[in-house]
């Protein structure tokens, strides 16, 4: 019986430290932030980006991407295309834009003959790429005019710095499950980078819809790895290994599509969820003999899988329990305490994005839809993942057209 009061207090409690370790550490990160140095940009500090886009089937997007790009306040970039052997008009497209753009800046289409991913369509690219930065970003990408300036001073700021990650904010908000999103990416993704960035002075993953890079960094890495199911968590662990600095720059903002429907979105955070493992299983020796920062952000990750798996075996026996006994048993104070900490994290969350994301307070009134509902897509996600890991741990994947949540 104490294994079984253990493991509730667990589920319970493990919540409600993060989410508070989270909200310190958000709030110390803005205050930290904003005394820290940045040089202003000149024609001889911004050096030439290139920015790679890659695509597999995104005719629907690519166009968007593009234009935004060409509206950027920084100038001195070029823009490389990749088509991972598109099924639809991606590639014409690709040329097309090439066409349209030719008199304003560079923009290079790299076609690829077969779909080997993205990893290996960002390769490609670096390979053509003459820019001293590299920006990555995905061909659904809205870059915010600001964003790739914000990038370029975080990297100007430290040599030591290997890639800096930036900010993405959902777009499509006309679907529940799209403003479910919406919430989870400014109070809880935003609110973790900013902790983490803070208290550990790291971040467990750089974001590849948009995140700039070191050229020198990722030559000394080698570039993204195509045998893993997540490039940017895997390519933010190795510039650990070989010593560089990942930073999180909240300023430099990038609209997002995300998936509209229950079933691609727990594909999606399956990958997310399998992506952490392998990483994990990966930098298993840094659990050991790492720095404590490394160490830290890893064993959240561990923590994070056993807290799923105890979440779902007290969820089947609370269900046994209210199907046997007829009647479950809830802690109306711990529960008032859940309620609080989630709605000031996401108060928090809302607060430092509302006016760069356009948001709206009644976006606020889907915090309870999120705490009842929306987590356990997240749990259902971890645990297939953790499924999947044990019975097929080197499996690869190509690139499949996700849901962008376009009619």
């Amino acid at each position: 019986m104490w294994v079984i009061n253990l493991m509730n207090d667990f589920v319970i409690g493990y919540p409600i430290l993060v989410a508070a370790l989270w909200i310190i550490g958000c709030l110390y990160f803005g205050k930290f932030q904003r005394t820290q140095p940045r040089p202003e940009l000149t024609p001889a500090t911004a050096p030439l980006v290139s920015i790679l886009v890659p695509a597999h089937n995104e005719e629907d997007t690519l166009k968007g991407a593009v234009a935004s790009i060409a509206a950027l306040h920084y100038h001195n970039f070029e823009i490389i295309l990749i088509d991972d052997k598109s099924s639809d008009r991606t590639l014409q497209m690709m040329y097309a834009l090439q066409a349209t753009y030719a008199k304003r800046f560079l923009i290079k289409v790299v076609p690829i003959p077969v779909n080997q991913g993205k990893a290996n369509a960002m390769n490609q690219g670096l390979k053509v790429a003459n820019g001293d930065y590299i920006l990555g970003i995905d061909s659904d990408s809205i870059l915010d005019y600001q964003s790739l300036s914000e990038l370029v001073k975080t990297l100007n700021s430290d040599p030591k710095i290997g890639a800096v990650a930036g900010k993405p904010v959902v777009r499509n908000r006309t679907t529940i499950l799209g403003r479910l999103q919406l919430l989870e990416y400014i109070g809880v993704i935003d609110i973790i980078k900013k902790a983490q960035a803070f208290l550990t002075g790291r971040i467990t993953t750089v974001s590849g819809v948009i995140v700039g890079f070191r050229r020198t960094a990722l030559e000394d890495v080698g570039g993204w790895n195509p045998a893993v199911m997540t490039e940017d968590i895997d390519i933010t662990w190795r510039m650990y290994r070989h010593g560089w600095q990942v930073r999180y720059e909240p300023r430099a903002i990038c609209w997002i599509l995300v998936p509209e429907s229950v079933r691609n979105l727990i594909k999606q955070r399956q990958r997310w969820s399998r992506g952490g493992l392998e990483v994990l299983v990966g930098n298993r020796d840094v659990l050991a003999h790492g720095r404590w920062s490394k160490r830290a952000l890893l064993y959240e990750t561990v923590i994070s899988n056993i807290w799923a798996i105890c979440t779902s075996l007290s969820l089947i026996s609370w269900v046994l329990n209210l199907i046997m006994v007829h009647s479950i048993q809830l802690d109306g104070d711990i529960l008032l305490i859940l309620l609080v900490i989630s709605f000031t994290q996401f108060g928090i969350g809302f607060k430092a994005s509302q006016a760069a994301a356009y948001l709206q307070w009644r976006d606020l009134l889907l915090i309870p839809v999120y705490i009842l509902y929306y987590w356990m897509i997240n749990l259902v996600s971890c645990i297939a993942a953790i499924i999947s890991f044990v019975l097929d741990p080197d499996r690869i994947g190509t690139w499949t057209s996700p849901d962008r949540g376009l009619k």
